[in-house]
């Protein structure tokens, strides 16, 4: 078959995420270690004796299975990279061939030591070395099916979490496009240049828009595009809308999504601002402290509470992907305090600016 088993074999592993695992990471030596130590464990009790537990019988088998699962990591992680490159197949030959050599080596050498207090030349048992070797066989196609179950997990994983950041994107996408649009709209006759500037500015915000819904940019990105977004509805209020950034504490490099800021500040214009004859004033505050990134946006606010559910719903996206992206500490807070609205996001970002 043209897609069958075979043919899937002897080409590469697609993608890099390859599905043997790193196994020079701490966490998966440990789990190595905890696991071989389980089923030792598990193998002496099944022992019929008598007298009370064995001990002893514990104490040499684990000793026996964790050299031989200590350097088979050792081995196949320095291996990782050349598998990557090999097909299929021989890659997963490599991964038996470095175990059950290893348990062939170290059954001969424990029956040489043990048996034989080091004398002579190493006996071969056939029949242990048979036994250890089929044991060692079934173990690694266990863990094989193990480690191939939980890549398949991973990226099923990933791509709920690539489709679910694509529709709250989606649902952001509205509250600038209509805005922005109007505004281009009212300046086509009147300032044809600033409508051109406009169209510019909006095109920017497409493309952010419609690119990878996982992406992280940068700090310095989001606050061009959130600029680009202030000059087109300034077009539209005038000496009614006045910003005011406090950002220098807050690295360029900084990574964040695009367009988390954007919707925080149209919530602003339109539930603030706006509905206010006078017009207001934005204020943008920012700044990375401790490993956490902290954006507050504060706007003036009409007295007559504006209880639009879009304000709501873009909350709800933002905390949704920043949650996604950074993990359950992120959150996002919004809240009135007297002529004043404030809205905060804060996220985990654990890669220094």
């Amino acid at each position: 078959m043209k897609n069958g088993l075979w043919t899937l074999l002897k080409k590469p592993y697609p993608g890099e995420d390859f599905f043997l695992p790193d196994l020079c990471s701490s966490f998966a030596v440990f789990t190595l270690v905890v696991l071989a130590e389980l089923v030792v464990l598990l193998w002496v009790l099944a022992q019929p004796v008598s007298g009370g537990f064995d001990w002893l019988q514990l104490a040499m088998a684990s000793l026996f299975v964790q050299w031989i699962v200590l350097l088979s990591a050792a081995l196949l992680c320095r291996l990782r990279p050349w598998m990557q490159r090999r097909p299929l197949g021989l890659a997963i030959a490599a991964c038996y061939a470095v175990v059950i050599s290893l348990v062939l080596i170290f059954t001969i050498l424990g029956e040489w030591v043990l048996h034989q207090g080091m004398l002579g030349l190493p006996q071969l048992d056939a029949e242990l070395l048979l036994r250890h070797g089929l044991i060692a066989l079934i173990m690694t196609s266990l863990l094989l099916r193990y480690f191939y179950l939980q890549q398949q997990w991973q990226r099923q994983t990933q791509a709920e979490l690539k489709a679910r950041l694509q529709s709250l994107q989606s649902r952001i996408r509205p509250h600038f496009l209509f805005n922005s649009l109007n505004s281009i709209v009212s300046l086509i006759g009147s300032s044809p240049d600033k409508a051109e500037n406009a169209v510019l500015d909006l095109a920017d915000l497409f493309r952010a828009n419609l690119g990878e819904a996982e992406g992280v940019a940068s700090w310095a990105e989001e606050k061009r595009l959130c600029e680009g977004y202030l000059r087109i509805e300034q077009y539209r209020l005038g000496d009614r809308l006045k910003v005011e950034w406090d950002t220098e504490a807050l690295p360029a490099v900084t990574p964040m999504p695009l367009l988390t800021l954007q919707p925080l500040l149209e919530n602003a214009i339109l539930h603030g601002l706006q509905p206010s004859l006078h017009g207001g004033d934005i204020r943008i505050h920012g700044i990375y402290r401790s490993g956490v990134v902290e954006l507050e946006v504060s706007n003036s606010c009409p007295d007559v509470v504006d209880s639009h559910q879009g304000s709501r719903m873009a909350l709800q996206n933002i905390r949704a992907r920043l949650a996604a992206l950074f993990g359950p500490q992120a959150s996002v807070e919004a809240w009135r305090d007297g002529p004043r609205y404030f809205s905060r996001l804060v996220y985990p970002c654990s890669k220094r600016p």
